[in-house]
């Protein structure tokens, strides 16, 4: 764990709650009952009648109903969501990996209909981005020493998230492995890490499920009687990673002139002007 001294990270000696000793240790956690029943109906309550409002983002191609599903940058958007983003319940759990300078790189709501589980990457094993320390084949991660955390996803719980519903499944331990999930095992409901099972988050109204960002998990497949999801998700992450809450098109540090001389797609990329992914949708 670390701390922000005067000017760097340290290594961090006050006790944390158990809560980020899990995440630091299995790469997952759920907090219970973080928000109080007023604060989940407020967040309900902007964020529906934001999906209502606004038509879907132009993030990336995407099928409609996929798209219909998800509002980004939602701090922008709602007062609510805003406050969600900086509840002490989560902030005490996070801040001790990514330091008291944290911050939110992307915001978005998750409106998942009863019954209809879409086609987004999120329903396949995935790492949400990195891995940020890769290892080669064969390389374990030294036990004796913490792995970093450079980012963590949050799902406030808008509603129960039963084993029907198709939670989110997480593999613990597997970001410790410096690797993304096999590639010719992407849908596979049996895909164990060093023989540890999927852990589904089932979770409350209320609750926040946490995990590291390169641990392994996907959307669970649905059963009878789903009732859909809808949650609000924050990814935070150490101040030295860049927001993702608008793809750079939208928002960057360049002048127009730098723009239009950057010819070709490297020239875009190595001025920061980069396609959509992972947090940008």
């Amino acid at each position: 764990m670390i701390r922000r001294g005067r000017a760097y990270l340290q290594p961090r000696t006050e006790a944390a709650r158990p809560e980020t000793e899990q995440l630091e240790r299995e790469g997952y956690a759920v907090v219970r009952g973080v928000f109080s029943p007023g604060e989940v109906a407020a967040l309900r309550e902007e964020i529906s009648a934001i999906f209502e409002r606004d038509p879907p983002d132009e993030r990336g191609a995407r099928a409609p109903e996929d798209a219909a599903m998800f509002r980004y940058a939602m701090l922008n958007r709602s007062a609510a969501a805003q406050a969600a983003v900086a509840h002490p319940g989560l902030l005490e759990v996070i801040e001790p990996l990514l330091g008291e300078d944290c911050h939110v790189i992307a915001n978005t709501a998750w409106r998942n209909p009863a019954g209809h589980p879409g086609s987004h990457g999120g329903q396949n094993w995935h790492i949400d981005a990195g891995p940020h320390v890769p290892l080669p084949d064969g390389v374990r991660w030294p036990a004796e020493i913490p792995h970093p955390v450079f980012a963590i996803g949050v799902h406030i719980y808008l509603q129960d998230c039963a084993i029907e519903d198709g939670p989110t499944g997480v593999l613990p331990g597997s970001h410790l492995s410096g690797r993304a999930p096999p590639a010719d095992r992407t849908f596979d409901d049996d895909l164990d890490y060093e023989g540890r099972k999927v852990q589904p988050l089932i979770t409350r109204a209320g609750d926040a499920g946490l995990f590291v960002s390169d641990v392994w998990h996907r959307r669970m497949p649905t059963r009878d009687g789903d009732h859909g999801r809808f949650f609000l998700q924050v990814h935070y992450g150490r101040r030295d990673i860049a927001q993702r809450l608008l793809p750079t098109a939208q928002a960057n540090h360049l002048s127009p002139e730098a723009i239009a001389r950057a010819g070709t797609e490297r020239e875009r990329r190595v001025i920061g002007l980069h396609p959509p992914f992972f947090y940008d949708g």
